[in-house]
C-alpha cells in the first residue's frame, strides 16, 4: 500500500450526486448509467472513501410513499454496515422541485417558505437516523434575478427565523448536530444571499444560537467570486466555525465547474491542504465534485481515487515544505524579532500606548529590508514540481 492510499483516519468523503452524476448538464442529457444509493455506497468503499454524505432526495425520491422511504433507508443502512462506511452529514434539496424556483426559506409566498420548513425537518431526522453530526445548508435558490421582487432585507429576516426554528427543533429533540451554512456567489440563481463565506460569518452572529451554526466552505464558490478560498478558510477557522469543507476545484470567474480536486489550481490547492494539516483540522474532507463527462463507470472511479491521492500527495508536500532547510531558513529570516518590542505583548494598557507614541522608528531601515519572497515562492514552486 502506498502512502496515498486512504485511510479512514483521512475522514474522506463524497456526496451520492458526486459520484452518482450522470454528467447531464445544460447542453446534453446524461452519459452515465444512474447509480442506486446502495451501489454508490460499494463504489466509495471499493476506492476507499471514509464516509458517503446526502440530500434528502439523492437517498429517497421527493413523491416517495412511507412505506418505500422505509424500505430505502433500510436497504442504504444495510450497505454502510456491509461497507463500514458513515454518514457524517447530511442536507436537503430545496432548489431543485419547482416549488422552491423563488428559494425556500427566502420565497416570497409563507407556504413555500413552511414546505421549506417541513421538508427540512423530515430530512433532519433522517440525517441523524443515518448518524450524520453536520447539517449543511446551501441556499440555492435562496436569492433574486431582479430585486423589484423582494427586498434582501426581508428575505434576510425570514432565512434567519427559519434557521432559529430549526435551531430550536434540533434542540428540542435532543440531537447532537451542528448547522454549516454554504456560501455561493450565484448559479443557479442570477444573485444569491449572503454570497461568501464572510457574508455568512457575519450573519451568524445575528442568529438566536450562533454557536450552533458555522459554514461550509467551497473552494469552487469562492473561485467564483474571484476570491482565494485558503483565506475563507482560515477566517472561518479562527473564528470557530470550520465545521465542515467542501473540496473541489474551478477557476476563476467561471460557471460552478466541480472539477476534481487540485484539477487546475494546484498551487491554492497546496495552500489549503497546508492550512488544514498545520492547524489540526479534524472535520470531514468532503470532496463536492463530480468526474468529466467523458468519462464511464472506471472514469468516476478515477475521479475518485484521484481526488483524495491528490489531497495526500499534497498532505506530504505541505510536511516536506515545513521540513525543509532552505524554505525554513528563509521564513525564520522573515520572521526575525529582535525582541525590542516586547513590552507590547499582552495587549493595550495606558503605559503601553505612551510608551509606543515615543518611540523613535527608523522608517528608513524598515523600508529598505528585503524580505525575499520571490525566492521562497520559487522554492514553493520547485517543491511542487517534484524536483525538491
Amino acid at each position: 500500500m502506498s502512502s496515498y492510499d486512504p485511510k479512514p483516519e483521512d475522514r474522506f468523503t463524497f456526496g451520492l450526486w458526486t459520484v452518482g452524476n450522470t454528467g447531464r448538464d445544460p447542453f446534453g442529457v446524461e452519459v452515465r448509467k444512474a447509480l442506486t444509493p446502495v451501489q454508490i455506497v460499494h463504489l466509495l468503499a471499493e476506492v476507499g472513501a471514509w464516509g458517503v454524505n446526502l440530500h434528502d432526495n439523492d437517498l429517497v425520491p421527493i413523491d416517495a410513499t412511507p412505506a418505500e422511504r422505509d424500505r430505502i433507508v433500510a436497504d442504504f443502512k444495510r450497505a454502510l454496515a456491509d461497507t463500514g462506511l458513515v454518514v457524517p452529514m447530511a442536507t436537503t434539496n430545496l432548489f431543485g422541485d419547482p416549488a422552491f424556483k423563488d428559494g425556500a426559506f427566502t420565497a416570497n409566498d409563507p407556504q413555500v417558505r413552511a414546505y421549506a420548513l417541513h421538508k427540512t425537518l423530515r430530512a433532519i431526522d433522517l440525517g441523524v437516523e443515518l448518524g450524520a453530526k453536520v447539517y449543511v445548508f446551501w441556499g440555492g435558490r435562496e436569492g433574486t434575478e431582479t430585486d423589484s421582487s423582494k427586498s434582501p432585507a426581508e428575505a434576510l429576516k425570514h432565512f434567519r427565523e427559519a434557521l432559529n426554528f430549526l435551531c430550536e427543533y434540533t434542540r428540542d429533540q435532543g440531537y447532537d448536530l451542528k448547522f454549516a451554512l454554504e456560501a455561493k456567489p450565484n448559479e443557479p440563481r442570477s444573485n444569491i444571499y449572503l454570497p461568501t463565506t464572510g457574508a455568512m460569518l457575519g450573519f451568524i452572529e445575528t442568529l438566536d444560537y450562533p454557536e450552533m451554526v458555522g459554514v461550509n466552505p467551497e473552494v469552487a464558490h469562492e473561485h467564483m467570486a474571484g476570491l482565494n478560498f485558503t483565506h475563507a478558510v482560515a477566517q472561518a477557522w479562527d473564528a470557530g466555525k470550520l465545521f465542515h469543507i467542501d473540496l473541489n476545484d474551478q477557476l476563476f470567474g467561471r460557471y460552478d465547474q466541480d472539477f476534481r480536486f487540485g484539477a487546475e489550481m494546484i498551487k491554492q490547492a497546496f495552500y489549503l491542504v497546508k492550512f488544514l494539516e498545520d492547524v489540526g483540522y479534524n472535520g470531514s474532507r468532503h470532496f463536492d465534485a463530480h468526474a468529466y463527462r467523458t468519462e464511464g463507470a472506471e472514469g468516476v472511479k478515477d475521479f475518485a481515487r484521484g481526488c483524495m491521492r491528490t489531497y495526500l500527495i499534497l498532505k506530504e508536500k505541505a510536511a516536506r515544505f515545513n521540513q525543509d532547510p532552505d524554505i525554513q531558513a528563509l521564513l525564520q529570516a522573515i520572521h526575525a524579532d529582535d525582541g525590542l518590542l516586547g513590552w507590547l505583548a499582552g495587549g493595550y494598557s495606558r503605559d503601553k500606548a505612551q510608551r509606543l507614541k515615543g518611540w523613535d522608528f527608523d522608517r528608513g531601515a524598515l523600508g529598505r529590508r528585503d524580505l525575499r519572497y520571490e525566492k521562497l515562492d520559487q522554492l514553493t514552486i520547485e517543491l511542487l514540481l517534484g524536483v525538491r
